[in-house]
């Protein structure tokens, strides 16, 4: 199992695949060439599934940081006879652009090491073991450095030093003294593809350096909030670039799988694909912490993902990040799991669930980018209205709800109100979708989903709005309500919302549970820990209410669960404090991002246009 806590990792990302690294120099996560790929260096889920390190010989303190306006770590070991400093990237190529970044990533990970002071003695090893630890390759030392062949790609390490290979590990144990620095690189190619070479010192130092160079000028391009917690706000902009697949623009939820909500627990899913759920939360995110441009890409790839020609069956909730449908779920019985947390998943079975919400994320997305899309095209037009004629139709039934449980469809609450987010958004664009003449009807459905909303989802004696229809329990969910404008957020139904779920659906540090597992509403054993995601929303719904000093006393509860370079996993074990779930989350981060905008808009005096 991993010995390293989940908070104890670094992310590094070419935009195409993604790579995660301990505190100790040790990438135990990796994949190629895309962010849901087989893993090539698996250790986050178990020991024997490979690893690549490079750390000083014996015990050092460390430090770690993001190079400044990247997405580039550095690692600083302080031994007790020198100081090693590191930096790690996924490389991204040659990029002219600042807005295609990433666009011709070479599929290559780069590590360099420089002694600062003293003399430091340094240790490398290198265990790759692709298609998520079931191949053993064959380690062969060329000139330049060691080639991996076995399974479906093959390797190449390019190092300066001479390694000793056995038993499909590499292993190099040098010494540098101040000034001196040596650069390694481990570079992908498929099977039949043309044989790798190994790259020269400089060539590496060089790519390192133009990594730097682009995301920087990405950064300087595409960043422009200047209000409260900037730095957290642009550095988590960064991470949802990160997490963007670039050849489609689709954003992955995470870039692992299978890290639990629970130690030794069972609710462990893949999360390497891009969700509907999300759409309209991270397009404001995005807004906020990128550009216009990143949103325009992940709509594109979301609309261009869902679209079909039956538009009476369901939209699909989630999609690969190359548009693929078919998500099916398996276990991989060889892996033993994070701190022998199984099963291990690849693929979500989540993919064949209805979810009614997703109609409403899609068309607030499209409404949010309405006048960068200027005149649709009539086959997008045709997309959008069908989905608000399908909320129009469906909104009545059951479905398995935003959480994606995996017990018995009910009446959520959330997935009524995401149907009138549909429907109000379409007849508010229903001249850009060509259908003004459904726009009337479209606004009564909204109308029929209000009332039910109000009479049925609010519960008198709970004093709140609940999780389903009819139901006392209640759900984080519900504080959507104000941020999509179904509501005010000065309404007293709302405000006894937010006050009900801030003072009963919080662990012992005031972060907020997306609901009680133990009601058994999701229809899995065991319970989960608090989700960073839900107290974000709180932090907003209050920046609605007009109580901006208690928003800010949540936002600072959540935002100070990052790590030391800045990242949040799903979700908090609220014993320990321990970061849970895959990491790092985009859901967090969006969180992260939409809540200080909406704080920032509160004490500036604006109003938060829901829709706008």
């Amino acid at each position: 199992m991993s010995r390293h806590p989940i908070s104890d990792h670094a992310l590094l990302s070419d935009r195409h695949s993604a790579a995660l690294v301990t505190r100790d120099g040790s990438v135990d996560w990796l994949c190629f060439p895309r962010f849901d790929s087989p893993s090539v260096f698996g250790a986050l889920l178990d020991d024997d599934a490979g690893h690549w390190s490079v750390r000083p010989v014996g015990p050092a303190e460390v430090e770690r940081d993001y190079i400044a306006g990247s997405m580039v770590l550095r690692t600083t070991f302080h031994t007790a006879t020198g100081t090693l400093e590191l930096l790690d990237a996924l490389v991204l190529g040659e990029v002219g652009d600042p807005h295609r970044l990433g666009a011709h990533a070479p599929h290559r990970l780069v590590r360099s090491v420089r002694c600062t002071a003293g003399r430091v003695m340094v240790e490398t090893c290198l265990r790759p073991r692709p298609e998520y630890g079931v191949v053993v390759p064959v380690l062969t030392g060329v000139h330049g450095g060691i080639r991996a062949s076995g399974g479906p790609d093959r390797l190449l390490l390019s190092s300066p030093q001479w390694h000793t290979v056995h038993d499909g590990e590499a292993h190099a144990c040098f010494a540098l003294e101040a000034g001196q620095s040596s650069h390694f690189a481990v570079q992908r190619v498929p099977l039949g593809g043309p044989e790798p070479r190994p790259l020269g010192q400089r060539e590496i130092a060089d790519a390192l350096d133009d990594t730097i160079a682009a995301w920087r000028a990405w950064s300087a391009l595409h960043q422009h909030y200047e209000g409260p917690w900037r730095s957290l706000v642009h550095h988590s902009g960064r991470v949802l670039q990160a997490l963007s697949y670039q050849p489609t623009g689709a954003v992955v939820a995470a870039p692992t799988t299978s890290l639990p909500e629970r130690v030794g627990g069972t609710r462990n899913w893949d999360y390497r694909y891009s969700w509907v759920r999300d759409a309209s939360f991270t397009m404001r995110a995005l807004w906020v912490a990128a550009c216009p441009d990143e949103a325009h890409e992940f709509f594109g790839f979301m609309t261009a993902a869902a679209a079909h020609t039956r538009p009476r069956r369901p939209l699909q909730i989630m999609f690969g990040i190359g548009g693929e449908h078919d998500l099916s779920e398996r276990v991989l019985e060889h892996l033993s799991g994070w701190c022998d947390s199984r099963p291990v998943r690849v693929g979500n079975g989540a993919w064949t669930q209805p979810q009614l919400d997703v109609y409403g994320e899609l068309l607030d997305a499209a409404f949010r980018l309405r006048a960068q899309l200027g005149e649709l095209a009539p086959q997008t037009r045709t997309f959008l209205a069908g989905l608000a004629d399908a909320a129009a139709e469906q909104w009545r039934r059951p479905d398995n709800g935003i959480w994606e449980i995996r017990g018995e469809p009910r009446h959520f609450l959330y997935s009524k109100l995401m149907c009138w987010v549909a429907l109000d958004r379409a007849a508010a664009m229903a001249d850009q979708l060509g259908a003004a003449d459904r726009a009337a009807d479209w606004r009564a459905s909204a109308e029929e989903i209000t009332g039910a909303v109000l009479t049925r989802g609010f519960n008198a004696e709970v004093g709140a709005f609940t999780q389903s229809f009819g139901s006392a329990e209640l759900d984080a969910s519900a504080l959507m309500l104000p941020i999509v404008g179904f509501l005010p957020g000065t309404d007293e139904r709302v405000v006894a919302t937010v006050d009900a779920i801030a003072g009963r659906l919080t662990d012992e540090r005031g972060l907020v549970y997306r609901y009680r597992t133990d009601t058994g509403v999701d229809g899995l054993p065991g319970d989960e820990g608090a989700f960073v995601l839900c107290t974000f929303w709180l932090a907003h719904a209050l920046a609605l209410a007009g109580r901006t000093q208690r928003a800010r006393e949540v936002f600072a509860r959540a935002a100070g669960l990052v790590n030391d370079v800045g990242l949040l996993a799903e979700e908090v074990d609220p014993v320990s404090g321990a970061q849970l779930g895959n990491f790092p989350q985009a859901f967090s981060h969006i969180g992260l991002v939409n809540a200080a905008w909406a704080i920032h808009q509160a004490e500036s005096g604006h109003r938060d246009d829901p829709a706008g």
